[in-house]
């Protein structure tokens, strides 16, 4: 997206939050695009309230996950069309980043090993958001530090890796060469987002993620938690690892439209409740929406409307959504899956 791009795209959310009538874009009916500036404010208000919850260090105050809720918040922030440098999100962003270069290691990791037994996450979704915002950083000092991080991290990741091809919690070497798919999931898109900003990303390491998710396919079309721990399929993960097979290339591989059919099956017709996402709502629709999405207007719309309904009935007075782990993470996920039509970020693009 450039920097022209965005700046209409300001201009634009500029008058709709003034309350001028948008012309709705073509296929949309006028009830859904009424519908539209309804959704247009609960996304206001939710990137309100991240930016209103930001510690002055570039943070939210989440005891737990502090990296990866930080990352996934920026990420919602950047997806309004913000940068570091330009847009009314431009201060938190810029803090944002700032924090998560700050948590970078000598060895790569971007998270602290010793507070955070799950610091993977948090180290994939950070390669997401910093690889997002290196195209349109306009400081050459911060730019450089990006791309420093950025390469340093995606050696740490492929190093991270386990024989079979996944991720675990921590890297291998920490944890016995132990993997599971949602985690193994974020580093594939981190390494993604990665490679399309311009770093070097080794194809093995992908190839290998690509085959372990082939692995933990069961005969329903749907992903295992682990290559170690083979069994039901779970709906969460196989959403989550069609979005991974998408951005590392694989729409329609021997195995995808399998998992498609079964992640279909599971989550589609109706949007299932947090017990049959085994208490992952969030993180299941935050990827499966991006699956859906890429499957073209036809398949999008009529699910869009339905999801987004679904989100801002949900929301609370303060711009926030409650949920499991933290309103920072709700917020996060529920504001990308609103965003996503904006298609501003790479990642997320058809």
């Amino acid at each position: 997206m450039s920097t022209l791009s965005r700046r209409r795209w300001f201009i634009g959310s500029s008058l709709a939050s003034l309350g001028w009538a948008l012309s709705p874009r073509r296929g949309f009916s006028e009830s859904a695009f009424r519908s539209n500036l309804k959704w247009e404010q609960s996304v206001r208000a939710g990137l309100d309230y991240l930016a209103r919850t930001q510690s002055s260090r570039g943070q939210w105050n989440t005891p737990a996950y502090p990296t990866a809720l930080a990352a996934l918040a920026g990420t919602a922030l950047v997806c309004s069309g913000s940068t570091t440098t330009q847009g009314p999100y431009a201060k938190q962003i810029a803090r944002c980043t700032d924090f998560l270069i700050s948590k970078c290691r000598p060895n790569g990791l971007i998270g602290d090993p010793t507070a955070d037994n799950r610091y993977t996450y948090g180290h994939g979704f950070s390669m997401l958001m910093l690889s997002q915002i290196l195209g349109e950083e306009g400081y050459e000092d911060r730019r450089a530090e990006l791309i420093d991080v950025l390469n340093r991290s995606v050696e740490f990741c492929c190093n991270a890796q386990t024989d079979a091809g996944g991720w675990g919690y921590v890297s291998a070497k920490d944890g016995a060469n132990y993997d599971e798919g949602s985690t193994t999931i974020t580093q594939v898109q981190g390494l993604r987002g990665c490679r399309n900003a311009g770093i070097a990303v080794p194809a093995e390491a992908i190839e290998k993620a690509k085959n372990y998710i082939y692995r933990c396919k069961n005969k329903d079309g749907g992903i295992s938690y682990s290559s170690k721990q083979m069994g039901t399929s779970r709906p969460a993960i196989t959403a989550a690892a069609l979005a991974a097979l998408y951005n590392a290339g694989d729409y329609d591989g021997q195995h995808v439209p399998e998992m498609l059919a079964y992640a279909r099956k599971s989550l589609h017709d109706s949007l299932v409740d947090e017990g049959a996402a085994f208490g992952h709502w969030h993180y299941t629709y935050l990827y499966y929406s991006q699956v859906v999405y890429r499957q073209g207007d036809e398949q999008w719309i009529p699910f869009r409307d339905r999801l987004y309904d679904r989100i801002v009935s949900e929301q609370q007075n303060d711009g926030s959504w409650k949920g499991q782990i933290s309103p920072v993470y709700i917020t996060a996920c529920n504001l990308i899956m609103l965003q996503l039509d904006r298609g501003l970020l790479p990642i997320y693009q058809r």
